[in-house]
């Protein structure tokens, strides 16, 4: 049997909330005829593609307010969603039943913590249909027709561009307007046109349609000079419409229990749908394989009594019960099933229940046929009759629920109006003609009041655009002005900022004269000041001013310093390195092997980053450290020497030996 696509989408929140800051995720659960698509953690802007994509007949849920904090969310995601597409909230409308037990009571168990469980059963419960369908839009569809850009104040052409822009308004309002007259009388809806006239055609035009957005055959459109919006118009409050139940055709189903189970489902007309064997096969896959192909209206047994796993599945879809009274013999069930070719003895005995109970019913199955009049459907006639209505009392029950007047059927088919009941009916005609009128008048009226209104509206905006031409000029010279003194106020602070600059570059001008002065005249020797033992600071004050051969360079704080920090020092040839205090061994060690001169605590006139130190008290101090640095080389040779006489009497006393 080929069933037709039909596609549902079951949602569950799965971490977050639609009313906190930080976006929800989602569980999201495909059917898709026999196939069953599963994703865990995705978000509501994803959902949302999948479904433009796909488009589902049925978004399932167990509470809308999941997918949004309020009525207002709902509309801009329901409004980006295809018209085709339901959002039903299973859990009923206004009076909500639990999740759990509305699955119990199908015969559907699930993991509540697990939100892919809850989405899959949201999808099942749908696919039943169980629930309610979450209606937010009228029967009304708003187009309106407008400029796709403002005229503004123009030139010499503006008046020519103005009526080009009104005219192509004028046309494209024309051609939905014909689009419309063509699609009433073919779809059998009213509109009514609202158009604001311009310069040379219109500045606006509005259509009401009393239908729905996907019977309108009106696309949006966006254009250089003209731009069509259509939108649903929004209802008062949210609406919940009862879903009809399953669409597919009722059926009958035998079922054999055990270790391994027997399906064999049957339409009302005695056709095979199903047969088949499964091992191992649990509740919730026989109830979901049943519903694949409709809604059962019986489900039957082979034995007397009913199993207790029949039974289960029967009270699932609150169907009829049927079981043989007596034991049915082996070869009568085997003469039965053979024209269906069944393989083994499970599938014959669903089989054998499923055709039993048809052959039960097909005598009233068609007695329905012969007298369900044409106007009437014949499969919901068939599934009540087998609740245990009668013929004549299923079909009034279907016309009333349909909203036909009702009659009297007898059951030879023949339908006789009640007089009483026709009196009264023309009683209530009569009312509501009345109220037609007093309606007609109302409209009347508010046409009036509208007019009144709009010849209001027409005289305040012909008002407004006098006052904007008066304030025109006022308003640009303002503008104009407040724009040049944000400049000159730019500018104000580039040049405070520049004489700033200006002045610390005189400033350190001064400083670099003053201790030029100092070393010409051999007042002082000058000193470049780092200001700590670091690579970046060294090549701070080398960027700035230079570092070269015989330079004096005072470090502010040698601690920390290493000997490669110290050897970019040594390797420009400096003349002396002055500190207040010592320093690491390593670098003291590299700067002695370099044969650079550190010197400690002189009496050093500091100036920011340049000092001044008395040439008498460097040249001091430089002698001291020769003193220092020969003596520590003597000292070193005569170790040295030592260690060598020492290995070479140490090697004579092994040669002996």
């Amino acid at each position: 049997m080929n069933i037709k696509s039909r596609i549902i989408y079951g949602i569950d929140i799965a971490r977050g909330s639609s009313r906190s800051k930080q976006a929800a995720r989602y569980a999201l659960v495909i059917l898709d005829n026999n196939s069953v698509s599963y994703y865990t953690m995705i978000s509501l802007h994803r959902i949302l593609r999948m479904v433009r994509r796909d488009i589902p007949s049925i978004i399932a849920v167990d509470n809308i307010f999941e997918l949004a904090p309020d009525k207002k969310g709902l509309v801009r995601i329901l409004d980006r969603l295809p018209s085709e597409v339901k959002l039903v909230q299973v859990t009923g409308g206004m009076k909500q039943e639990g999740l759990l037990h509305l699955a119990k009571k199908h015969g559907f168990t699930f993991d509540p913590k697990d939100p892919v469980e809850e989405a899959e059963i949201c999808a099942r419960l749908a696919d039943m249909g169980v629930g309610c369908e979450v209606l937010l839009f009228e029967d009304i569809t708003r187009i309106k027709v407008s400029r796709s850009r403002s005229l503004g104040r123009g030139g010499w052409s503006q008046n020519r561009y103005r009526r080009k822009v009104h005219g192509a308004v004028k046309v494209k309002s024309r051609e939905i307007e014909a689009i419309l007259k063509k699609a009433s009388k073919e779809r059998k809806f009213t509109f009514t046109t609202r158009a604001i006239e311009g310069f040379g055609g219109y500045v606006s035009c509005e259509f009401i349609v009393h239908a729905k957005r996907s019977a309108v055959p009106v696309t949006p459109y966006s254009g250089s000079d003209v731009q069509v919006k259509i939108t649903s118009v929004v209802g008062d409050k949210i609406r919940y419409k009862e879903l009809q139940g399953s669409k597919r055709v009722p059926t009958i189903v035998g079922i054999d229990p055990g270790t391994t189970v027997g399906i064999a489902i049957l339409s009302l007309d005695g056709d095979l749908l199903h047969s088949g064997s499964y091992r191992g096969i649990s509740f919730d896959e026989i109830v979901k394989l049943i519903a694949e192909y409709g809604n059962p209206a019986v489900v039957a047994s082979d034995v007397f009594p009913m199993p207790d796993a029949v039974e289960r599945v029967r009270r699932s879809f609150s169907a009829v019960a049927y079981s043989p009274g007596t034991e049915i013999p082996a070869d009568e069930k085997i003469a039965m099933a053979r024209p269906y070719n069944y393989s083994n003895d499970h599938e014959r005995d669903s089989l054998t229940a499923a055709l039993f109970a048809y052959k039960k019913y097909k005598s009233l199955l068609q007695r329905v046929d012969r007298k369900t009049p044409l106007d009437v459907d014949r499969t919901k006639v068939k599934l009540k009759v087998i609740q245990g209505l009668s013929i004549g009392n299923a079909i009034e029950q279907i016309r009333a629920e349909n909203g036909v007047l009702p009659a009297h059927v007898s059951e030879s088919g023949e339908v006789r109006k009640d007089e009483a009941e026709i009196r009264n009916l023309v009683e209530k005609l009569k009312r509501k003609i009345a109220e037609v009128e007093e309606l007609q008048e109302y409209i009347r009226e508010l046409k009036a009041e509208n007019e009144s209104k709009e010849s209001k509206i027409r005289y305040l905006e012909n008002k407004i655009k006098k006052m904007r031409e008066t304030n025109y000029a006022q308003l640009r010279k303002e503008k104009e002005i407040r724009i040049r003194n944000e400049h000159i106020s730019r500018l104000k602070k580039e040049v405070r900022n520049l004489k700033k600059n200006l002045s610390k570059c005189r400033q350190h001008v001064k400083r670099l004269r003053q201790i030029k002065k100092m070393e010409s005249t051999g007042e002082g020797i000058p000193v470049k000041v780092i200001s700590s033992f670091t690579a970046e600071s060294i090549k701070h004050i080398s960027d700035l001013y230079g570092l070269k051969t015989g330079d004096v360079v005072f470090l502010k704080d040698p601690s920390g310093g290493s000997a490669t920090t110290a050897a970019i020092l040594a390797d420009v040839g400096l003349r002396a390195v002055i500190v207040p205090d010592g320093m690491s061994h390593a670098a003291e060690e590299l700067f002695f092997e370099k044969n650079v001169p550190l010197l400690h605590n002189l009496d050093i006139e500091v100036a920011d980053d340049f000092g001044v130190v008395a040439p008498d008290t460097l040249e001091e101090a430089l002698k001291e450290w020769e003193e220092y640095a020969a003596k520590r080389r003597h000292e070193k040779e005569e170790k040295e020497l030592h260690r060598l006489v020492d290995e070479y009497r140490s090697e004579r006393r092994r040669r002996i030996v």
